[in-house]
């Protein structure tokens, strides 16, 4: 059986990825570490819990001698790396916490994953020679698009916040293991996730949790900001195909070609909840939406080409916006029940 290291395991993307691995894959062991700052929850793995091929360490990716214990004690032979500070208004109240976690968190993985994997560069110790690290990132490193064109894995980096400068700064390091060392990586840049378990300070939950309790409902700026939505289930699809079949060193961008703007966000969801469990005090939760005043240096657009991984992988999204929002309300409403 293999080891698999999941970094982050208990934040949004990472508590949809392992259940979905684990009754995929028999073969392997995964080992969860995860910090359980504000964003980890571990109740969104209790599925999980039960598999004695499940594994949680409570710590820090940035601590290097627990990383190299854990290599050590269940014998690692692949990792994929959520974990990240990840809020953009978080990075811009407090930038270090970022550069801690997404920079040298991400370096003390590398390191130890090639001290442990390789002999030297380019030569791989016997019995680790299909080892991987799969780095996972984000669509912010491009920086923002006009009105038109898309991010491909060609597009030069401008990040324009300090969680995008972070992760691009992660991702540029992945690449220097890659081409010095011979380490094999891939790294995946991905469009704005939505869908269960998804932190209520983003958006969408942010979007449903304030209309749920006819408070009003915060948008930035003009509420014109566009985005690409991808649904975490078609993501965690995604990542585990780029992590079996990509090719070591390449990168692959996964976007749900669902561009829509976060006044259309709003607007969706709240139809969605008028239909569905209707207001007590007022007509419609449309009456709730405020526009406050902009983020600092928000960018106006974001959206993927994934070709490459379409093309390339055969991925494909299964979820369109309709049918993955959908899904989404009702999980979160299903969770403000449970309460």
């Amino acid at each position: 059986m293999k080891s698999i290291l999941i970094t982050g395991g208990c934040g949004f993307i990472g508590s949809n990825f392992i259940p979905y691995f684990l009754e995929k894959y028999e073969h392997y062991r995964i080992v969860n570490l995860d910090l359980l700052t504000y964003a980890g929850n571990p109740d969104h793995l209790r599925e999980a819990e039960e598999d004695p091929r499940y594994i949680f360490i409570h710590g820090n990716v940035g601590d290097r001698k627990l990383v190299e214990r854990i290599f050590e004690e269940y014998r690692i032979e692949g990792v994929i790396h959520f974990a990240a500070e990840s809020h953009v208004d978080n990075s811009i109240k407090k930038p270090g916490v970022f550069m801690e976690t997404n920079v040298h968190g991400t370096f003390t993985l590398l390191d130890t994953a090639y001290r442990r994997w390789m002999e030297a560069p380019g030569r791989y110790r016997k019995n680790f020679e299909g080892s991987r690290f799969h780095h996972i990132s984000t669509d912010e490193v491009y920086g923002s698009l006009g009105e038109d064109g898309l991010f491909t894995e060609e597009t030069p980096y401008a990040p324009n916040s300090p969680y995008s400068a972070s992760k691009a700064a992660a991702d540029m390091i992945v690449r220097s293991y890659h081409h010095t060392y011979g380490l094999n990586t891939v790294i995946t840049n991905c469009s704005n996730n939505y869908g269960p378990k998804q932190h209520d300070e983003k958006l969408i939950p942010t979007i449903i949790r304030k209309a749920l309790a006819e408070e009003p409902i915060p948008i930035y700026g003009d509420g014109k900001n566009i985005r690409d939505w991808l649904y975490v289930l078609d993501h965690c699809k995604g990542v585990d195909l780029v992590y079996h079949k990509g090719v070591s060193g390449e990168t692959y961008n996964i976007g749900g070609r669902n561009e829509r703007n976060n006044l259309e966000i709003a607007l969706t969801i709240c139809e969605i909840l008028d239909e569905i469990s209707p207001p007590s005090k007022i007509k419609s939760y449309k009456d709730l939406i405020t526009f406050v005043d902009d983020r600092p240096g928000h960018d106006r657009r974001y959206a993927i080409d994934a070709t490459k991984i379409e093309r390339n992988l055969g991925w494909r999204a299964e979820e369109d916006f309709e049918s993955g929002i959908m899904k989404t309300v009702q999980w979160y409403i299903e969770k403000r029940e449970a309460k």
